[in-house]
């Protein structure tokens, strides 16, 4: 279905904010109303029609076009909003504040008004031949041997052995928990194999087994921890169960073997297990695999790098109410990942320990970048009017056409027919602008970027980055 033709003016407010004043012409709200009016229709009974059959005009009639006009206002505003912020052609952030006209008499339009932050505007530095900083690829000896490594471990088989059980061994067992001397759901269980140092149980539980031989019986005792001291492996570190949090337990258990893992030499035998003749094919090819996934990772690190570097020479303008707003989008964008998962808000908030104002506080360093960024590609794409053609639409729907079950050129029809066409474009138009700065700068090296004081170096703030809020389950 096409989007409602909606009549827009725009008025620049203060703080990157804007009002957009919105009409909808009479025939989009007369068509909206007989909409309600059969929704209405089809729960009434009027005498000389089937029940749920009588016409749009007779419910009117019945219930009066002032009530049918607020149902069909109710279940329009939302399409209506999106083809005003459309034909507004603004980039919104946070939420809006509407405000809805009188409602309309017959024949005549409706109107409402959004107030509401927009992307803000950047005042182009330089942006092209940036000399930015970029990692030579390659895969060290050392990350080839731990891959190595993790082969053998994968290969290794686990043994029984006649001696205590010592960290890294694994214990089979039996065991039944008691909660103030009676049993408790989930308490209990039968060969039962753990690895020892795993920290994938109760805390204190590993640690009292060390030691151990077969044949041994054992009362371990320990406090489940609280939600919050969990963190996010609660379950597998078995406090799931709410009841049990901050409560002393006591574990009667009986060793029945303790494994060992025997792991197997570094030789060609291992490398034909996993497919090559030689020990030396099988370096060779963790070394290639290695260096595709570096290039792949240092040309994404200095895309974002060139970008940064572009931001750093450019003026723009965010202030903390449009940063604020930004950083709620991110966490609501999260809480909805989060529910796909099966987390919710309240769930997340408890094993995190944080508030949620905390949560959106902390989120505003990553929001700010991201405006940031944004009105400079924004500013880019103006620049240097870059408009991605049909082909390069197609090219690009190529990839998400599978998805959908359909073709390219019938995913554009759709695109178009909801109004979702223009979205796209922009989208696409900001990749290549990222693709114009990044083809047009200059790589030198890590040394040469960190003696000319850039503000960005290949890696530096990767940890920061890693301890961010918005890369959940990454």
């Amino acid at each position: 279905m096409a989007p409602p033709a909606i009549s827009t003016s725009v008025t620049e407010l203060p703080e990157s904010r804007v009002r957009v004043e919105a009409a909808v012409p009479p025939e989009e709200v007369e068509k909206s109303i007989a909409q309600a009016a059969r929704a209405l229709g089809r729960s009434m009974r009027v005498p000389g029609f089937r029940a749920g059959k009588a016409p749009a005009p007779v419910v009117i009639q019945r219930v009066g076009r002032e009530a049918v006009l607020d149902e069909a206002v109710r279940d329009s505003i939302g399409s209506w909003y999106s083809a005003a912020i459309d034909a507004a052609a603004i980039v919104p952030v946070g939420e809006p504040a509407l405000d809805m006209g009188e409602l309309p008499g017959q024949g005549q339009p409706l109107t409402f008004s959004i107030e509401i932050g927009v992307r803000p505007q950047a005042q182009l530095g330089e942006y092209k031949g940036l000399e930015v900083g970029k990692r030579e690829p390659g895969a060290s000896d050392e990350q080839v041997e731990a891959e190595v490594e993790r082969l053998r471990e994968r290969a290794g088989r686990l043994a029984t052995v006649e001696r205590p059980a010592a960290e890294g061994d694994f214990v089979v067992m039996d065991y039944k928990g008691t909660l103030a001397g009676e049993p408790f759901d989930g308490g209990e269980g039968r060969d039962q194999m753990i690895e020892l140092g795993s920290g994938r149980l109760v805390p204190g539980f590993e640690e009292q087994l060390t030691g151990a031989s077969a044949g041994d019986e054992r009362t371990i005792r320990v406090t489940f921890p609280d939600a919050s001291e969990s963190g996010d492996e609660g379950e597998a570190r078995g406090s799931g169960s709410p009841a049990l949090a901050g409560q002393e337990v006591e574990f009667a258990v009986a060793v029945k073997e303790v494994k060992a893992k025997e792991l197997p030499p570094v030789d060609d035998e291992l490398a034909a297990e996993a497919g090559f003749d030689t020990l030396e094919e099988l370096r060779d090819d963790i070394r290639e695999r290695l260096s595709e996934g570096e290039e792949r990772r240092i040309e994404a690190e200095f895309r974002e790098a060139v970008l940064d570097s572009a931001v750093a020479n450019a003026k723009v303008g965010v202030p903390d109410p449009l940063v604020e707003a930004r950083s709620r989008e991110l966490w609501d964008q999260m809480l909805h990942s989060l529910s796909h998962q099966g987390i919710s808000k309240d769930m997340y908030l408890q094993i995190s320990g944080r508030s949620e104002e905390e949560i959106v506080a902390e989120g505003k360093a990553d929001a700010e970048r991201q405006l940031r960024r944004e009105a400079v590609l924004a500013a880019v794409v103006a620049a240097e009017s870059i408009e991605p053609s049909e082909e390069e639409v197609l090219e690009a729907l190529e990839q998400a056409a599978p998805a959908e079950s359909t073709s390219a050129r019938k995913l554009l029809e759709r695109m178009k027919s909801a109004g979702r066409l223009d979205a796209f474009k922009a989208e696409l138009a900001q990749r290549k602008a990222l693709d114009l700065l990044a083809d047009s700068a200059r790589p030198i090296t890590v040394q040469q970027a960190q003696a000319r004081d850039k503000l960005w170096t290949p890696g530096a703030d990767a940890e920061e980055r890693a301890s961010q809020l918005w890369t959940p389950g990454s």
